[in-house]
């Protein structure tokens, strides 16, 4: 059985995983530790979550020469949440080893000056950023890459998918053509190729095919629906499921955004998570999301990558992903470490040619999910329904008033004879025409002089169940219709 010291590692970081319960290595762990211990460049490709970060960060940690007060290693991350982590699980094996190694994060919305003074101040081992700031920095001349002799890119997909591509290029050239180079991915794309051809030598490509494995553990699931009705499916399937931990992706920082306003208004424990966001909103809103103080997170692709939240039960597509990779990416953020996972994806007609990519693409037809929205679903729906009510009730008042009225109308205006009985039948359509008026429906009364008015008037009559009276005279029709156009106005 494999185990980490048997790969080359030290035991006092051997010991260390084991306080955080890692005692087997990964499959993409077993393959490039030891290839990284040995000197030489690699290329590693596997889904986020399988173990890459460890895959790197025990190597370079041995061969760090703390002595030496200078770079030594440098890792570049797509974005500040992956720097962040990465950042704090160094930390955390060097505290439990008790090594002097100095580790800084340098990415923006810090303070760039703290930084500068952290690094003239004190040596720094080890940094840690993302491609905008560490320019910066060596724009700056704030910065020395000159001794870096292992060089990390990580998430090296994503970096290069988000525009990198000329930023990644030129702090390679920062560093020494000697270094070592390790690039880790989910996929593997052309710029990466071109990567791996131009600053490379000689790289071993590892490729560990986790994604059959993604697909079986975690149950997916699709929800059709309409654009206009999909905000009322996810609240109503969040009721249904009552994710413990859930992550809500939509294709855009304006979507999120938008999702997240209306999901809060209907009372749910939610933040939202992308790039337009201060450094330390971003940091407070994955601080609440892994203390389970909110239960929803709303995220781009591009916030979410790389992220490795323990409990996150439920994965929803708000937005159809653009591909198979991306969807692989997405469903990955549950189902960890062997626990069930469930993500559903909401598909409206335009979508329909997406998912028959995305179930090709992982060689499965998806079930469909049932979804019945009811009032309860969302606060809106439920204002709704109250205000029908509301309605409702107004309206059997006038009714009933109305009835009361025409009854008193009708025994003071009661004679003898066929003319008594024409006056109390007026009388009843005037009844049934006063309350449709109270409920601002459009209503003729019951006499017919004749035209459209009278056809309008004959036909109300017919459906109110009342007789058509043409010895109402003109001064009933003439009231009815007044009504009526007062009630289509």
């Amino acid at each position: 059985m494999n185990d980490f010291i048997s790969l080359g590692i030290q035991p006092k970081y051997a010991d260390a995983l084991k306080e955080q319960s890692i005692s087997e290595p990964t499959p993409i762990q077993v393959e490039t530790i030891p290839v990284l211990l040995n000197g030489e460049d690699v290329i590693g490709q596997a889904q986020t979550g399988t173990g890459k970060t460890m895959a790197f960060l025990l190597p370079m940690l041995a061969k760090i020469d703390k002595e030496k007060e200078s770079i030594q290693s440098l890792i570049v991350t797509p974005t500040r949440e992956l720097a962040i982590q990465v950042t704090a699980e160094l930390n955390q094996l060097v505290s439990a080893s008790n090594e002097e190694i100095n580790v800084l994060a340098v990415y923006g919305g810090q303070d760039v000056e703290k930084q500068i003074k952290r690094l003239k101040n004190k040596a720094v081992h080890i940094v840690i950023g993302t491609p905008g700031r560490i320019l910066d920095h060596v724009r700056r001349g704030t910065i020395d890459f000159s001794e870096v002799s292992f060089l990390v890119l990580d998430e090296a997909d994503q970096m290069l998918h988000i525009g990198f591509f000329d930023e990644v290029e030129s702090i390679i050239r920062e560093t020494p053509y000697t270094r070592q180079t390790a690039l880790f991915s989910a996929t593997m794309s052309k710029d990466i190729r071109k990567i791996g051809k131009r600053y490379m030598n000689n790289s071993l490509n590892v490729q560990i095919r986790e994604k059959e494995k993604i697909v079986e553990e975690i149950h997916q699931e699709v929800v059709e629906t309409t654009d206009r009705g999909k905000l009322d499916a996810l609240s109503q399937t969040i009721h249904d499921v009552q994710p413990f931990l859930g992550i809500i992706f939509c294709r855009t920082k304006r979507r999120v955004s938008k999702l997240h306003m209306d999901l809060k208004a209907r009372g749910f424990l939610v933040d939202e998570l992308h790039g337009d966001l201060s450094q330390a909103k971003r940091e407070g809103v994955m601080k609440k999301f892994r203390d389970a103080k909110i239960q929803l997170l709303i995220a781009t692709d591009v916030a979410a990558r790389g992220l490795d939240v323990e409990g996150v039960t439920h994965v929803f597509n708000y937005d159809i992903p653009e591909d198979v990779e991306s969807y692989i990416h997405r469903i990955g953020r549950t189902g960890r470490a062997g626990k069930d996972g469930l993500a559903i994806t909401f598909v409206a007609l335009k979508d329909k040619q997406a998912l028959e990519m995305i179930e090709k693409g992982i060689e499965r037809s998806l079930p469909r999910r049932e979804v019945e929205v009811s009032p309860s679903s969302g606060q809106s729906s439920s204002r709704s329904k109250e205000k029908s009510e509301s309605v409702k009730e107004r309206r059997e008042k006038n009714i009933q008033a109305s009835r009361e009225r025409s009854a008193k109308g009708g025994r003071g205006r009661r004679g003898s004879g066929k003319s008594g009985d024409r006056n109390e039948s007026s009388g009843r359509s005037t009844s049934r025409s006063d309350s449709r008026r109270s409920d601002g429906r459009s209503s003729s009364g019951m006499g017919s002089s004749g035209g459209p008015a009278g056809r309008g008037s004959s036909s109300a009559g017919r459906r109110s169940g009342g007789g058509s009276s043409r010895s109402g005279g003109r001064n009933s029709s003439s009231s009815s219709n007044s009504g009526g156009r007062r009630g289509r106005s």
